[in-house]
């Protein structure tokens, strides 16, 4: 999953502390050479509107052996060239695999990648996604060219015991709360965390089961899912994943009044808009500072609010964690 991070916040007393990381142990141009471990489908279903693929990459022996933390990203360089003949750009995926990697030992990185095949809107062309199908299309063994890791904001804090967790994920946003999480288990679920996970379908929500199975072996963990095209057994009406703030905020208002809470963001850009709304919507000024700073011109405007607003006039202070792309 290609990220970006908007940091442009507002600081309030007791924020919490991101880790110093290490990034670009292994630039673009000296790549390492992984070799794929392992490649599935993992949507809820395979009749889903999309194909989601879990993928696991041996960097055993490379610079990038146990060189990165949850939440951070790996460069892909795929093979081929542009249509300018130049080689094609590296692209960046989130890191689905915990600090540690998938067996503990720093060998097995992990993405989530979504095959992109769409329509040129004027041609009517064909458009596939050149590194996400390449990805998808690799099986055990392939060899793929890798740098990073990238990014030393959309971390979990230097003392992930100190705090709770509101982790709102879209899509493929899902793979570095699939990391965090891992990581926290590894503590001994130290924390209160609500993973909230939109998709269009309820065939399209991804490590369903997982997450699932998460939320039955610990108390303290919580799933929410919000289908946005059709009904389910236990939805009865269309929900947006902001819409799981305020039809669950018996469980979930407690976690925003709490100190101790912060929210992640990750997935397509412009959810974070219907997000910030939600929660000025449901929340009292002084408990919406905790997240929000608002210019006084729009903060009685929430229904008009538009996303070229954020960050010169909705900010978000550092107990929010943004990644959207």
């Amino acid at each position: 999953m290609s990220t970006a991070d908007q940091a442009n916040t507002t600081e309030l007393p007791g924020t919490p502390t991101i880790p110093q990381v290490d990034q670009h142990a292994v630039k673009p141009n000296a790549p390492v050479v992984g070799k794929v471990h392992a490649t599935y489908l993992c949507t809820a279903s395979r009749k889903a509107a999309g194909f989601v693929r879990h993928i696991e990459i041996d960097v055993s022996g490379t610079e990038l052996e146990n060189a990165w933390h949850a939440g951070q990203s790996f460069g892909v360089i795929p093979p081929g060239t542009q249509s300018s003949g130049k080689p094609h750009k590296l692209r960046l995926y989130s890191i689905a695999a915990p600090t540690g990697g998938e067996t503990g030992d720093g060998t097995i990185i992990t993405t989530t990648v979504k095959r992109v095949v769409d329509e040129h809107w004027d041609t009517h062309k064909l458009l596939n996604g050149v590194c996400s199908n390449y990805l998808c299309d690799l099986n055990v063994g392939d060899e793929v060219l890798l740098t990073g890791p990238v990014g030393k904001r959309f971390l979990l804090p230097e003392n992930p015991a100190d705090h709770d967790y509101i982790f709102i994920a879209t899509g493929t946003g899902i793979a570095p709360f699939r990391s965090m999480i891992l990581d926290l288990i590894k503590l001994g679920m130290p924390s209160r965390i609500a993973m909230m996970m939109g998709a269009p379908y309820e065939s399209d929500l991804l490590y369903d089961d997982t997450i699932r199975g998460w939320a039955s072996e610990y108390d303290q963990f919580t799933y929410h899912t919000a289908v946005s095209r059709h009904l389910t057994p236990s939805q009865s009406k269309k929900l947006y994943v902001q819409d799981r703030l305020s039809e669950d905020f018996d469980q979930l208002g407690p976690m925003l009044a709490s100190k101790r809470t912060l929210i992640y963001v990750c997935g397509i850009a412009g959810m974070e808009l219907g997000v910030f709304q939600t929660l000025a919507r449901l929340l009292p000024p002084d408990q919406l500072a905790q997240y929000l700073s608002l210019a006084p011109e729009i903060a009685g405007d929430i229904d008009n609010w538009e996303r070229r607003m954020i960050p010169k006039k909705i900010k978000k202070t550092k107990r929010v964690f943004l990644e959207v792309y």
